[in-house]
């Protein structure tokens, strides 16, 4: 998200989302430096949702600051976005072990690990995606458009930026360095519909 929708809502209370109005606020005023420091701040406080520390890089890689190495390829989240005649799916798991689905209907599912009970199905999907994460290289150019009918993107996200991948499902599913990361998908996308009270969706 570009900085001035996150938070979309300036009135956020609680952390992290006060420290985002903060930084925001203090790079409109000119005060680059010191939003700099507050987003790194963010980006290497334990325990935040993948989704904050995702952010946090964005912003800072934004102003020309870059994670070091040893950090540059840690897998704060896998999305999967699965091209449709009628739409877009969209599955998504992170390293806290929370995961959401969200149909091409409009329906959707949003885990927020009330248990543990979808940590195996989550945790392949992860190690799926680090493997890709370790070969492929981060890609330097807009968020590309949502990938077209047939065809399957594996997006990995990283404090380096976004790394993906992109096939006809058949060809991603017949490869060996996609293939496991597929078939978790499949297995954590069924886990998650079956757990949703509009089954079928």
């Amino acid at each position: 998200m570009p900085v001035e929708a996150w938070p979309s809502d300036p009135t956020v209370l609680g952390s992290p989302w006060s420290s985002f109005v903060q930084a925001r606020e203090a790079l409109a005023a000119g005060r680059r430096a010191e939003a700099i420091g507050i987003w790194r701040e963010i980006a290497d406080t334990p325990g935040l949702e993948s989704r904050h520390h995702a952010q946090a890089w964005h912003f800072l890689r934004a102003q020309g600051v870059h994670p070091p190495g040893e950090r540059s390829k840690v897998l704060l989240g896998v999305v999967i976005e699965v091209g449709l005649d009628d739409g877009l799916d969209l599955l998504a798991a992170y390293p806290d072990r929370t995961a959401r689905y969200y149909n091409f209907s409009g329906a959707g599912v949003v885990w927020e690990r009330p248990d543990d009970s979808l940590d195996s199905p989550i945790d392949a999907l992860l190690a799926g995606g680090r493997r890709i994460l370790e070969v492929v290289g981060v890609w330097e150019g807009p968020r590309p458009p949502a990938p077209p009918t047939g065809q399957v993107r594996i997006n990995l996200v990283s404090p380096a930026g976004l790394h993906f991948g992109q096939a006809p499902y058949q060809a991603l599913a017949a490869d060996p360095l996609a293939q496991p990361t597929m078939r978790a998908a499949l297995a954590l996308m069924q886990a998650l519909v079956a757990r949703s009270p509009r089954r079928g969706h």
